[in-house]
């Protein structure tokens, strides 16, 4: 079987390589066989082959998160079967047309979409889980978080709106402001100068207990200075340091940096991915996507990521 596989941490056009590997045979007691279908081409996914983050043993297969089609199950399994549509647990490696994954925590998907379904592993939980995980919210409280464009910013705004909170999403673009709050945002402020100060104008003044940012530099030190006293920054992508000690501290502000694949999938992020399932199904969450490439064309896939949009794999020919 095809698969996308790297032997050294660098730079992915460098050392990410299509190969050959033996099929995966039979599952196992509480596992799946699943032919993989689609899966995204995320940041996260080169900082984990640049040996960033999270490093896997060598050599190892890339790919992060993904939507598949089960194929066998092993003894023990119940609630899914031979067909089933299913997200992927992350952290397996799903850049390959067949894998064995942990079945705890997978549950069948409805008909839709499999270019969306394909992005619930990782932005969903991480949108859901910043939001749930680290500040007591009540409704009509506001989050305010940076790259509100991009498929965690998306998904912020669609499980906020769901749970009753507001959010104000930073944009670099002026055309994605119409876009974004065409989608449910309720204040989109286009970054640039004195971003808190109309970020807090927009949003009359009232306190922001909660921002989540994955850009950093200034604009992580303009969500602190917007934070009030005992808020905290959630961030998750950004992996420049921030002087908490400073800057955050003189606030009373928690810096705190969330990886989604630490928490439990079966208890934690499966939730979150079947509370979204009813916004994918009324259209009120949908990230755009930008282009699809084939694993043998993986190097125009990271070039096109790089220049920005999402970008997924097609695994099956």
């Amino acid at each position: 079987m095809r698969a996308l596989r790297y032997d050294r941490f660098g730079e992915a056009e460098q050392v990410v390589k299509l190969v050959e590997l033996p099929e995966p045979g039979a599952p196992g007691p509480g596992e799946v066989l699943v032919d993989m279908l689609y899966a995204p081409l995320n940041f996260h996914d080169l900082l984990r082959i640049g040996g960033h983050v999270a490093q896997p043993e060598l050599p190892a297969v890339a790919g992060n998160e993904g939507v598949a089609r089960v194929v066998e199950v092993g003894d023990g399994v119940d609630g899914i079967g031979p067909g089933d549509l299913v997200v992927l647990p992350l952290l397996l490696g799903t850049w390959r047309e067949r894998l064995i994954a942990p079945a705890a925590g997978m549950a069948p998907l409805p008909v839709g979409d499999l270019r969306q379904f394909s992005m619930l592993g990782s932005n969903t939980p991480t949108a859901g889980l910043a939001l749930s995980e680290y500040v007591s919210l009540e409704k009509g409280d506001w989050v305010v978080q940076s790259s509100g464009n991009g498929g965690v910013g998306r998904n912020v705004i669609a499980l906020a709106k769901q749970r009753g909170l507001r959010t104000a999403s930073v944009v670099r673009r002026p055309e994605l402001i119409n876009e974004l709050m065409a989608a449910g945002a309720d204040v989109v402020v286009l970054d640039g100068p004195d971003l808190a100060t109309r970020i807090a104008a927009a949003i009359g003044g009232a306190p922001v207990h909660l921002a989540i940012e994955s850009v950093g530099g200034r604009v992580a030190d303009e969500l602190i200075d917007l934070l009030a006293p005992g808020g905290t920054l959630v961030r998750y992508s950004a992996t420049d340091a921030i002087d908490q000690d400073g800057r955050g501290a003189a606030k009373d502000v928690t810096v705190t940096f969330l990886f989604v694949a630490a928490f439990d999938y079966a208890a934690k992020i499966a939730p979150v991915i079947a509370e979204t399932l009813p916004l994918l199904r009324s259209g009120d969450l949908r990230v755009p996507v930008e282009a699809v490439y084939d694993l043998a064309e993986f190097d125009t896939a990271v070039a096109r990521l790089k220049r920005g949009g999402k970008v997924l794999l097609r695994i099956q020919r």
